[in-house]
């Protein structure tokens, strides 16, 4: 079994290579579209009095020929301690035989996947001359977001908004080392962009619908729990919805509240982006209608690139082999 600690994969997939996550990424959804893939639906082990919560996401290919599973866990109390909020792992076994074949970190690998879903669905459902990116949160996933939607489209302005200023002027600088430019503005400055991303953990909405113009795309990342919800359901109700997944979408997504307070239902969801990554459905028909793709973060992201991992990690000889039986 091959061991990948994060610094080794932070060298097979660094930032400028983003675009290998973002094809990995696009290539699950397609499959999923297709019915080629297994994928149960994260289950969720909850520990209330540490603020904390620890997720598992097994999933499996039959075109990759592999199945894998990544245990992650969310506890945002952990900066405090000198722990990240987020640590995952990643186990890739072989179909034939069930055994084991890597073991790598995860926690890099989800920042990047996640922020390759946003690109991949600003690829289908963003106007094709959008030259503008609004972000709303300043954490970690915010970078991602904006290193992998600067591939999929010509974006001359990133406009980012956060109640921290300090948390704001890190992130510029930290793009700025990549030659990405970005400023800071208010949050309704950010929500009035061609694109417009939200990474914050609210559960209670902080995007105002009068805030959004015709023609946007809105990449809903935060809501990645039960309770949480950053859109003015209103939004909802006038925009074309594709979430990634139904079943963790209903629970944990973006519209999970809407949903269980009846101002949306399941009728008002338009697609899964596999569905439309595979061409079932059409994306963007209009440039004036506003999208939203509703993320929760699937295994399959995870699968598609940790494979593609695994294949440059033997290719160059990166990692530790360590046998288990």
């Amino acid at each position: 079994m091959l061991v990948l600690n994060q610094q080794q994969v932070k060298k097979i997939i660094p930032l400028d290579k983003i675009n290998v996550v973002i094809n990995s990424v696009e290539n699950a959804f397609g499959d999923y579209g297709k019915n080629l893939v297994q994928m149960p639906c994260k289950q969720y082990l909850y520990f209330s009095e540490y603020n904390g919560d620890l997720r598992i996401m097994p999933s499996y290919s039959s075109v990759l020929k592999m199945a894998g599973t990544k245990i992650v866990n969310v506890h945002p109390d952990n900066p405090k301690k000198g722990l990240p909020t987020v640590m995952a792992s990643i186990i890739l076994n072989d179909p034939k035989n069930g055994l084991p074949l890597a073991i790598m970190d995860g926690s890099y690998i989800t920042a990047m996947r996640t922020g390759s879903a946003g690109a991949v669905a600003a690829k289908y459902l963003a106007r094709e001359d959008a030259k503008t990116l609004g972000v709303v949160g300043a954490g970690v996933q915010a970078m991602y977001q904006i290193m992998a939607s600067v591939k999929v489209r010509k974006i001359k302005e990133i406009i980012i908004a956060d109640v921290n200023a300090k948390a704001v002027q890190n992130l510029i600088n930290v793009l700025a080392k990549q030659n990405i430019k970005a400023r800071t503005g208010s949050t309704e400055e950010a929500c009035g962009q061609d694109i417009v991303a939200t990474t914050t953990p609210s559960r209670q909405p902080i995007i105002k619908r009068e805030w959004i113009k015709p023609g946007t795309h809105i990449n809903a990342i935060g809501a990645d729990a039960e309770g949480k919800e950053e859109l003015d359901p209103e939004i909802l109700k006038s925009a074309k919805i594709v979430i990634d997944d139904w079943d963790q979408a209903s629970h944990s997504g973006e519209i999970n509240v809407p949903l269980k307070q009846g101002i949306i239902t399941k009728e008002n969801i338009y697609a899964g982006l596999g569905d439309i990554v595979a061409a079932k459905k059409p994306g963007r028909t209009s440039n004036q209608e506003i999208t939203v793709f509703d993320s929760t973060g699937l295994g399959l992201q995870d699968l598609y690139t940790a494979v593609a991992v695994l294949k440059i990690a033997r290719r160059q000889k990166i990692g530790k082999e360590i046998e288990l039986i």
